[in-house]
């Protein structure tokens, strides 16, 4: 049964495991884990005394795989639904022993080969003996190649020597050889041999003692399906019960939120205080048998562990909103070519922290701007550029009522549509007198006079991805010299992530085009590897002849180096706006503005992902390009290896300056398939469903 109830969860962190020897009775293994309130067994499949090399185990006629039970015994649904398979630990396909090589390889087929045949969802793969890989990596990728429906889980231990809590567990590690031991750069070096398969994954066996935070944290952009804890990694508590150490908590608190499952490993060592029997009924839809009568070995680490999941914070209602967001590419928008949709509005409209923000700026710039010995006389204009349905508009005037201010409000928008909704909500608000609705692009309006206060809500979340320089450079000159813009300045940020998931997902499309487009995703399951940096920063108004928005940065990121070696997969960006004054709007992860959702992070992939050493830099270079009709961005690695340059011309991706059809130059754009549901912030990108527009 699941570990617990937590508002808006619905992932499989809610179910556990439970790891068992071989028996060849599956239905007794499956009823009595099931039944003593584990969700699933990760059990051996074949007898692990097996050799294909054995005279017993010829290629006869009467040689039968000795398997724990078959589809007959079990159902291929439990099978599916209850169990991962195990495959044998004695296997080595790097072994220099040419014997056991030989028959580790045809083992390790047949065994995946008979899971397959059971619809077993995945498999738990033998760790590599002494990190060497490569035979076994080879093999594995083979077999991944003929496997559609199940999912190959790598067995790893979870340390990295050198930055333990306790050193001399960890020296002892590889004590034989004398070589300090990182699992990750195990890990690395098979998913490489393994071309980043996506049905590799990782299961990770935790320790007694844990490598550093940063360490630890290089594995939340990994494949990581779950984490298997031995009983020996817990401690007892005063009334002699299991329990786990601090950094234990927060590490299996993460592993949920980040959808990781949890097996529980080995035999009881704690010395439980002795308790009544219960029965614990079998799992809904299960039918291997009644009620076990004998309490589990293993409840009371069961229980420890769902205490650790029922007390964690529900999901928030922003958490809630964002859950089918997760890790979701979508393309970012192009708010000169597109007009939006209702539902998008109407999405955005419900940020309130954002709107609240912008209040108390115009609030703050309307105290500058007008004493109050002029308040009752002086009429501020105040122009809205980009007013979409009105919620700008809204937050300006409930502004000047709280201050005392009079204002005059030109809203000008582009998308007719839009103007119709502002001009009903001026209506029915009774706001005639004070509101004029200008349906034109705002680089093209002559505007009958100047205006003091410029507000506008063109931020991208790259900050400037959404061409809020031009518009704003083609708005200004209606602001007087003297005039306030909000938002005044923003700057854009870049962090480099290790996200195996959203770089798999954007090499399942096998063209360059969409590895060099930047997308708009709520980052989830990723590993920030550096602090973010600014990269680039645009002033409003800016009165500058000599004004260009074109810029460069060369940006070079210290990774802590208790982390160890990483992989970078691409570079996370974001970026944060000052309205006015001390008033602003961030989604810098250092310095977000709380429950703020209008904007998700950008981004921008690696052709080839970049193996950093530890110790190392890393040394990007970004642009962001200016021509007539469009602006893009170019970005490449230049240490520790060279990459080339992305994006060359704006070749696979950029954002056009003016929304007609002919100002297309050539094919490259992409055109995507709308999802049933609304797309909060930006048209989803569906592998499958990309037309190039013609």
């Amino acid at each position: 049964m699941p570990l617990g109830q937590r508002v808006g969860d619905k992932s499989d962190s809610r179910y556990c495991g439970v790891e068992t020897d071989f028996i060849d009775d599956m239905p007794h293994v499956l009823t009595y884990n099931l039944s003593g309130g584990f969700d699933f067994v990760v059990a051996p499949l074949v007898d692990p005394s097996y050799r294909p090399s054995f005279p017993t185990n010829s290629a006869s006629e009467g040689f039968v795989l000795p398997v724990a039970a078959s589809d007959l015994i079990v159902s291929p649904a439990q099978w599916s639904s209850h169990v991962v398979g195990k495959i044998s630990s004695w296997i080595d396909l790097d072994s220099e022993d040419e014997k056991l090589r030989m028959d580790s390889e045809t083992a390790l087929k047949q065994e995946i080969s008979w899971a397959s045949h059971l619809s077993v969802q995945a498999c738990l793969l033998p760790p590599p003996k002494k990190g060497y890989c490569s035979n076994y990596a080879r093999s594995v990728n083979q077999i991944l190649q003929g496997i559609t429906n199940m999912q190959l889980w790598l067995r790893l231990p979870l340390v990295k020597s050198g930055s333990m809590e306790n050193e001399s567990v960890d020296a002892s590690y590889d004590s034989l050889s004398g070589i300090l031991y990182d699992s990750w750069e195990t890990w690395n070096t098979f998913r490489l041999l393994c071309e980043h398969h996506v049905q590799l994954c990782v299961a990770l066996d935790i320790q007694s003692s844990l490598p550093s935070i940063n360490s630890l944290l290089r594995w939340f952009g990994e494949p990581v399906r779950a984490a298997i804890i031995h009983t020996d990694a817990f401690l007892t508590n005063a009334r002699g019960y299991p329990c786990l150490s601090k950094r234990h908590q927060k590490l299996i608190t993460a592993f949920f939120d980040l959808c990781f499952q949890i097996v529980i490993s080995g035999s009881l060592i704690h010395s439980i205080p002795q308790e009544r029997l219960e029965v614990f009924p079998a799992n809904d839809n299960d039918s291997l048998g009644e009620g076990a009568p004998l309490r589990h070995e293993l409840k009371p680490y069961l229980e420890y562990v769902a205490y650790l999941y029922q007390r964690m914070d529900p999901l928030s209602e922003q958490e809630r909103f964002e859950l089918n967001y997760r890790d979701f590419l979508q393309a970012p928008l192009q708010p000169l070519m597109d007009n939006l949709e209702a539902q998008t509005y109407e999405t955005f409209e419900k940020d309130t922290v954002k709107y609240n923000q912008y209040q108390r700026a115009v609030c703050k710039a309307l105290l500058d701007r007008v004493s109050d010995e002029q308040a009752s006389s002086s009429n501020t204009v105040l122009m809205v550029v980009g007013a979409g349905r009105g919620p700008l508009v809204r937050a300006s005037l409930q502004a000047a009522e709280e201050v005392g201010r009079k204002i005059k409000v030109y809203a000008v928008e582009k998308n007719p549509n839009a103007v119709v909704t502002l001009h009903s909500l001026i209506k029915l608000e009774g706001w005639e007198s004070m509101v004029t609705v200008i349906s034109c692009d705002m680089r093209c309006w002559d505007a009958p006079e100047k205006a003091d206060i410029l507000v506008s809500e063109l931020l991208g979340s790259f900050g400037d991805n959404e061409l809020s320089p031009e518009c704003l450079d083609g708005a200004q000159r209606f602001l007087k010299p003297d005039g306030i813009s909000i938002p005044s300045s923003y700057t854009s940020y870049l962090q480099p992530i290790t996200t195996t998931k959203l770089y798999n997902d954007v090499k399942a499309n096998k063209d360059l085009a969409h590895m060099e487009t930047p997308y708009v995703v709520k980052l989830h399951k990723v590993a920030r590897l550096a602090q973010a940096q600014p990269v680039f920063t645009f002033r409003h108004p800016e009165f500058s002849p000599n004004r260009s928005n074109q810029r460069y940065v060369k940006l070079e990121f210290e990774i802590p180096p208790d982390t160890g070696s990483t992989l970078v997969h691409g570079f996370a960006g974001y970026f944060d706006a000052v309205l006015y004054g001390d008033i602003y709007l961030s989604i810098e992860p250092s310095k977000p503005t709380p429950t703020m959702f209008s904007w998700f992070p950008i981004f921008f992939p690696l052709r080839t992902p970049v193996y950093v050493p530890s110790g190392s830099h890393l040394e990007v270079q970004f642009w962001r390009c200016c021509a007539p009709a469009k602006v893009w961005y170019e970005w490449c690695v230049t240490s520790p290896i060279t990459l080339p340059v992305h994006n060359v011309n704006g070749r696979s991706y950029w954002t056009r300056i003016f929304g007609f059809k002919t100002m297309m130059p050539r094919p490259s754009t992409i055109a995507v398939k709308k999802r049933s549901t609304c797309s909060v912030f930006a048209v989803p990108v569906y592998p499958k469903d990309v037309n190039w527009m013609t």
